[in-house]
């Protein structure tokens, strides 16, 4: 509520229980996913209209409601634990307050449900704006995507294969009880019935598998990366896909990631020491090629830009309360920036990967739709770089994925050949 991403703000102490650690985590997420519609309801709840509430307080009847609405804890213990909490927050005075909020909802919860739900942005827990636009931009898909939206997401892993075979992890996997469930991906990317913690992982130290979206793990492969090319990954921050590009492609003459954020890449180095992998790791807007690039142009970019996550959602459910329509504009500025920047340092015959996690039009095939327009050096290879990984990309420009496509986030790709 004061602006910070949820993934910022949550700290969780290590030394927690696992399982601890796992409610923790789950409370959160969830009462931030369903914010938007257990907020009208707990203001039909309180005993004066218009009543605010201290900020931890009403946090706190969020979590509440959340535990009665969307888990299987027994309610009395949700309300008693709950009612507890306040008083450990030395909030004594509001602990009846809650305790009243909580048992008034056990009575009167599905009525007020019905009540809030008649609007559709709260019975989805979508900001106006965005439902608005998904309508718009998905105008046969909408309400699945807002559906999709509020599903915890799958946990999906991707097999180092330049160091296990996907059979030989999966095997791994089972034996160490993990199920395995069905996807249309089994040559890299399994998915996990269920989240563990990355510990529990075999091999995930030594860089045998990492943590990573289905759809993410498109980006490396419609790059396809050869041996001895030079390959420039912008935006790279965390380095998953930086790591995947490195793992399909060990023989690269140079990988060189760049990120804006000094912090941020410090998870790349991370990640790249865990593989095993190296590249070169610069701070520096990419869009300023002059601070940083030595003006010798790259055979393959993968650019993946900054963008609204409106596609990542389910995994970031902070995005409902952060993202404003009035965002995307300078979003969309920035991208056609970084688009430019990146194909000037193209090599003629090199491929460009345009990666984006939002779902909506304005970031993702206008902007695609824009540039081909006004350049006639990029030619849209899409169609043809995904059916070479055994998918359709549907009818351009790039190709479009609707959250829980095959288990998938959200995201967008165009595939851009420079001849």
């Amino acid at each position: 509520m004061q602006g910070r991403s949820l993934e910022t703000a949550l700290r969780i102490d290590p030394a927690m229980a696992p399982q601890h650690r796992g409610l923790l985590r789950a409370l959160v997420f969830d009462s931030v996913r369903w914010y938007l519609r257990l907020d009208p309801i707990l203001r039909q709840l309180l005993s004066r209209r218009g009543q605010s509430l201290q900020p931890q307080v009403h946090a706190l009847a969020i979590v509440g409601l959340c535990q009665l609405a969307y888990t299987d804890i027994p309610a009395h213990a949700a309300v008693n634990e709950t009612v507890e909490a306040a008083r450990l927050l030395g909030q004594a005075r509001a602990a009846g307050m809650i305790n009243a909020v909580l048992r008034r909802y056990q009575r009167e919860g599905a009525a007020l449900a019905r009540r809030v739900d008649r609007d559709l942005a709260t019975r989805t827990a979508h900001p106006r704006w965005l439902v608005e636009q998904l309508a718009r931009d998905w105008p046969e898909q909408y309400l699945t995507i807002l559906e999709a939206n509020n599903q915890r997401p799958p946990f999906w892993l991707r097999v180092n294969r330049s160091k296990v075979a996907a059979a030989q992890y999966r095997r791994e996997l089972e034996a160490h009880g993990f199920e395995i469930a069905a996807s249309m991906f089994a040559d890299e990317a399994l998915m996990l019935a269920r989240a563990v913690e990355v510990a529990e992982l075999p091999g995930f130290a030594q860089g045998l598998v990492s943590v990573q979206d289905a759809a993410a793990q498109l980006a490396a492969r419609l790059l396809a990366p050869q041996p001895h090319e030079r390959v420039l990954d912008a935006c790279a921050a965390p380095g998953g896909k930086t790591g995947h590009i490195l793992e399909l492609a060990p023989e690269l003459d140079e990988l060189v990631a760049v990120d804006a954020s000094a912090e941020r890449l410090q998870r790349v180095e991370e990640n790249l020491q865990r593989l095993g992998v190296r590249a070169r790791v610069i701070a520096a807007d990419v869009a300023d090629a002059r601070a940083w690039w030595d003006g010798r142009p790259f055979d393959r970019i993968l650019l993946d830009v900054p963008c609204s996550a409106t596609g990542v959602i389910r995994r970031h459910p902070d995005v409902k309360l952060l993202r404003r329509a009035a965002d995307i504009p300078a979003l969309v500025a920035k991208q056609q920036k970084l688009l430019r920047a990146c194909w000037s340092m193209l090599k003629p015959g090199g491929r460009l990967v345009y990666a984006s996690c939002s779902a909506l039009l304005a970031e993702t095939a206008d902007v695609i739709d824009g540039f081909l327009a006004h350049d006639s050096s990029a030619r849209d290879s899409t169609r043809e770089a995904f059916a070479a990984i055994g998918m359709d990309s549907g009818p351009g420009p790039g190709a479009r994925i609707a959250v829980g496509t095959a288990g998938m986030d959200g995201f967008y790709y165009a595939c851009l050949d420079k001849v």
